[in-house]
């Protein structure tokens, strides 16, 4: 596996690069057949700029974005014959934004395989919503190129086909997760984190859920199953963000204060 220039002459640091690089491959089912093609798909610009000749992964996420939109629009079309055109449209996309992409990034550990610059990877760019989005859809691309779209679809589906049946149900106006999640995209281009654990026997289990935003907690719940309790855990998240202020409207706040202080000059 391709691991860069910018791990040469650190094999500690090259094996621990080209270890995430084959974990993911692994968890994508996906029989690399060109290295090269791979890594750039895991290329910031903030990296390329930093090892000249190295090729960025924004083709491939322009590319990806086009496969992504036809994988999910052929499932939606022939899986559900009797939707309406607009509620295909809502379904789709409900899946194929950076929120959905960034958690389904998340859940595969790509951002530890992500080539980054010091200075972008030194403020957190690996959990950063946009860089997860763009290199899930780089990703897409890649593999298409790589093995062709029998093989991107099944792993396209793989990935989102519970989202996706989950968002042919309907709007889901009690799925709290769905709109806590679009939420912290919005606002802070971040994702929600639960913590799940379990407690009692298997015939009466019950499952506990934290969930937090920028390292806050902000909800727990408890249920038979661990959806139920992350289900619970983002209500409680999602009314106690809607009753604070937007960052933006704070920020307006706090600098039309400024402006209306007294004066202390002599």
């Amino acid at each position: 596996m391709l691991t860069g220039p910018h791990v040469a002459g650190d094999p500690e640091a090259g094996e621990r690069v080209a270890g995430e690089q084959a974990g993911l491959a692994a968890r994508l089912a996906w029989d690399v057949g060109n290295p090269e093609l791979f890594a750039q798909a895991l290329a910031h610009r903030s990296w390329c700029a930093e090892h000249p000749g190295r090729e960025p992964n924004e083709r491939l996420e322009f590319l990806g974005d086009a496969v992504l939109g036809l994988v999910v629009t052929d499932y939606l079309y022939l899986t559900y014959p009797d939707l309406p055109e607009g509620e295909l449209a809502k379904s789709r996309a409900a899946v194929v934004n950076s929120a959905s992409l960034a958690s389904t990034a998340r859940e595969l550990g790509l951002g530890s395989a992500l080539f980054l610059g010091k200075g972008e990877d030194a403020s957190g760019g690996r959990s950063k919503l946009s860089i997860l989005a763009d290199a899930m859809e780089a990703l897409i691309g890649a593999i298409y190129l790589d093995a062709g779209y029998s093989t991107v679809n099944a792993i396209v589906l793989e990935l989102l086909g519970e989202r996706l049946r989950e968002s042919a149900k309907g709007p889901g106006d009690e799925d709290y997760k769905t709109r806590l999640q679009e939420l912290c995209a919005q606002t802070y281009d971040e994702l929600p984190v639960y913590r799940v654990a379990d407690s009692g026997p298997d015939h009466a289990k019950v499952f506990h859920a934290e969930v937090a935003v920028r390292g806050r907690s902000l909800g727990n719940g408890a249920g038979r199953s661990k959806k139920q309790a992350e289900q619970m855990a983002a209500r409680y998240a999602w009314f106690a963000l809607k009753a604070e202020p937007s960052p933006s409207a704070a920020a307006d706040h706090d600098a039309a204060a400024d402006h209306d202080a007294p004066s202390t000059a002599d």
